[in-house]
């Protein structure tokens, strides 16, 4: 492994979830970090950013700036979402060639993959058939990051890494009840039926389905862990689909068990009750990360201990997320 510390850092995409964690991650390991406001830099506008780039001369860049949003965003808004993401990765990518910075870490989605992948997703999976519908947009931008980043590894012989992260949880994830993702949406739900005593609580679906979730302190750990495998390992990792790399964790739980976890922590007493006149969505979604274990990589949450310190990072910051 490579020497990760002192390195010049630029990071896009700093105010979300992953951003903020690989933030105080790469701070943590003495880098100079690097980021920009959307005020401060424009990243669709490609003559700012490669003004950017050269003002800083960064040694690595970290790409975690994207347009993300729901099933109702994303089905309404596909132009958009192609559009920007398309574009903002594009600048990034190029940018740092153009200023010949060699190492660089495109973060995309699992959604990349099919959706009838046979499970665990293995990495070669990619392209192997339909993409779901709602997302096509968003999961083709990705797709195209990899490709290009692997393009130029190619052509330039640079060192443009791509890794593929499984559903993300932890401090600073949206609590919005419109828009949350599954674990925000349960944590806020049974704190609420908590503190207001509610006798029942209804989540939508059957509660069957099978998902993994990656705390976000570990994703961004094992983001730096592969920024740091020599260049040889990495291409031996990847050897077998010769684009990217899964980051999950290996484990999966169904939506029930999920619930009555949080419900624990939470400390809920009342019922709950699963509404199957909602739809379940896929029957299970596993990323195969046998490649990041083998490449030594391990986790520090498992699920309790990672919900227990998402919990308790929510209820310190319920008012400021009201607001």
């Amino acid at each position: 492994m490579s020497n990760r510390k002192n390195k010049k850092v630029f990071l896009a995409g700093h105010e979300g979830l992953v951003g903020k964690s690989l933030y105080r991650n790469l701070d943590s390991q003495n880098n100079l970090v690097i980021v920009a406001t959307r005020d401060e830099l424009d990243l669709t506008n490609q003559h700012d950013v490669n003004k950017f780039f050269q003002t800083h001369q960064f040694d690595e860049v970290y790409i975690a700036a994207a347009r993300v949003g729901g099933i109702l965003a994303n089905s309404t808004f596909p132009a958009n979402f192609i559009y920007e993401n398309l574009m903002i990765q594009n600048n990034l990518i190029h940018a740092s060639h153009q200023n010949d910075i060699n190492k660089l870490l495109f973060l995309g989605s699992s959604c990349i993959y099919p959706v009838n992948s046979s499970q665990p997703i293995q990495e070669d999976s990619l392209l192997s058939g339909p993409l779901e519908k709602t997302n096509r947009a968003y999961s083709v931008a990705k797709i195209a990051g990899i490709e290009m980043c692997n393009s130029y590894n190619f052509q330039y012989g640079r060192d443009f890494r791509c890794v593929m992260p499984t559903n993300l949880y932890g401090p600073h994830d949206s609590f919005n009840p419109k828009n949350s993702h599954v674990i925000p949406s349960l944590i806020l739900k049974f704190h609420e039926a908590a503190n207001k005593n509610y006798k029942e609580v209804i989540i939508w679906g059957s509660g069957s389905p099978l998902r993994e979730f990656m705390h976000v302190h570990d994703m961004t750990m094992a983001c730096i862990h592969v920024m740091s495998l020599a260049p040889e390992h990495y291409k031996n990792l990847i050897s077998d689909n010769g684009t990217h790399l899964n980051i999950g964790t290996g484990n999966e739980i169904t939506i029930k068990d999920l619930a009555l976890l949080i419900q624990k922590i939470t400390k809920y007493e009342g019922k709950i009750i699963f509404d199957k006149n909602y739809p379940d969505g896929a029957p299970r979604k596993l990323l195969d990360s046998s490649l990041l274990i083998e490449s030594g990589f391990n986790c520090e949450y498992d699920l309790e201990k990672g919900l227990k310190s998402t919990y308790q990072w929510f209820k310190k910051n319920i008012n400021y997320l009201r607001s």
